[in-house]
């Protein structure tokens, strides 16, 4: 038996964090392994582990009979009266097993029980410990790198950065600190899997909590984040307390904590702006710095038209669309933007599609832009009673401005669809169209 086997169970069960029974019954079944390996898999055997004297100690039970024919599992009754005076034929007889006499073979087994246990024990803590922290920011560093991503040392665990989790341009060496957001925890035989994540928009929002007290403390909210790592980010804030602003709050004294988190973000560029109830104006604020002239909002497809003057509409989209991606990723609103000149332009087509429809004036085309009927593709959607309720349009008029309204876009795709088919037959055999 192993010497100072009570000092050695302590001291491993504070050194690896495993609880002290969970060691003991880890002991006990790499005993039981061994004796059956040595002894047979037949035994009726019985392993317990002795605090008192600091030992595991096996019992082999033997049947008492009168005269022995398998003394694998049979003991005489003179025998047995050694061990228990007492005894009778029948009964069940406990026969300590000398352990130091299972060899190197068997105590090898044992050793392997005991470190396989030993393993399962400790990737059982780290996934409680771990299971728990998904959602918040962990500093480790660059281990290896492998086909899957980045493996990260996080202390007693490690965690696996995905390529498709990393920020774009962004590159380590071996040894490097690395933060990363805590992504899933998933129990896997070979270990607890940590994924982590540098590009997910809860990224972003942790680190300006970290870097913003009155974030921490619940006064002020992030409401939204929308991301396209290593390139551009924009929050949306807002404050309980009307006397703190919430985008100086987040900014800091001369932009000291936005650029905390830029620099971690290595140099992504950050738009902070106010979130409000009313979705016009927040959808305004989520295009800034751009200046809005006017937005048009259709509740039922969840998407606004917003006009800017002509000299805004570059800053409004942003780079390759861009700036309106990610307004639109940030308030859930699908956003159309058009400059001033544009959105006349497409009036006065709609105006003019409406004039073009047979028993429509100029008067009635003013009733019916008035009533939000600009054109005839919207006309051809409208509803009898919508139509009706306009003054001076009856329900048969109403029927009759609609079925003309189908017609005209109708005529107009077939119209079209010739000019398309000319085109194409215009086309000589092994040209291409420009």
């Amino acid at each position: 038996m192993i010497p100072d086997l009570k000092r050695l169970i302590d001291q491993v069960s504070r050194d690896k964090g495993i609880d002290r029974q969970v060691l003991i019954a880890t002991l006990e079944e790499a005993i039981r392994s061994a004796a059956r390996k040595k002894l047979g898999q037949d035994l009726d055997l019985e392993v317990a582990y002795n605090d008192e004297f600091g030992e595991i100690e096996a019992f082999q039970f033997k049947q008492v009979v009168a005269q022995v024919k398998n003394p694998e599992q049979e003991i005489s009754l003179t025998e047995g009266r050694k061990l228990d005076p007492d005894c009778e034929v029948g009964d069940s007889l406990g026969v300590k097993i000398d352990t130091s006499t299972f060899g190197r073979i068997a105590a090898q087994s044992a050793k392997q029980v005991i470190i396989q246990k030993m393993k399962d024990a400790e990737r059982e803590i780290i996934f409680e410990d771990y299971k728990d922290r998904r959602g918040e920011i962990v500093n480790g560093i660059v281990q290896r790198f492998d086909k899957g991503g980045i493996t990260v040392n996080l202390g007693r665990a490690e965690g696996i950065l995905p390529y498709r989790e990393q920020v774009p341009r962004e590159s380590y060496r071996q040894g490097d600190r690395i933060r990363a957001y805590v992504l899933e925890v998933n129990k896997e035989s070979r270990g607890p899997q940590i994924l982590l994540s540098r590009t997910h928009p809860n990224f972003l929002i942790k680190l300006f909590a970290l870097e913003v007290p009155e974030i921490a403390e619940g006064v002020v909210t992030i409401m939204g984040a929308a991301r396209e790592p290593g390139s551009r980010a924009k929050i949306a804030v807002v404050s309980k307390d009307p006397d703190i602003d919430p985008v100086g709050a987040c900014v800091g004294m001369k932009g000291s904590r936005v650029q905390a988190v830029v620099q971690e973000l290595k140099g992504e560029k950050i738009d902070i702006i106010e979130y409000g109830v009313d979705s016009a104006k927040y959808v305004c604020n989520a295009l800034a710095p751009a200046v809005i002239s006017k937005v048009i909002i259709d509740q039922g497809k969840r998407s606004m038209e917003v006009i800017v003057p002509d000299d805004q509409l570059s800053l409004a989209i942003g780079k390759r669309g861009q700036n309106v991606r990610l307004g639109s990723k940030l308030t859930g609103w699908h956003i159309d933007v058009k400059s001033e000149a544009k959105y006349q332009k497409s009036l006065k087509e709609g105006y003019q599609s409406l004039l073009a429809l047979p028993g429509i004036g100029e008067a009635t085309a003013d009733n019916l832009y008035e009533a939000g009927f600009a054109s005839a593709e919207e006309l051809a959607g409208a509803q009898i009673d919508e139509l009706a309720a306009i003054p001076g349009i009856s329900q048969q008029k109403a029927e009759n401005f609609i079925q003309a309204a189908k017609d005209y876009l109708t005529a107009q795709q077939d119209a079209g669809a010739a000019a398309d088919q000319q085109e194409a037959e215009a086309v000589k055999p092994g040209q291409e169209r420009a």
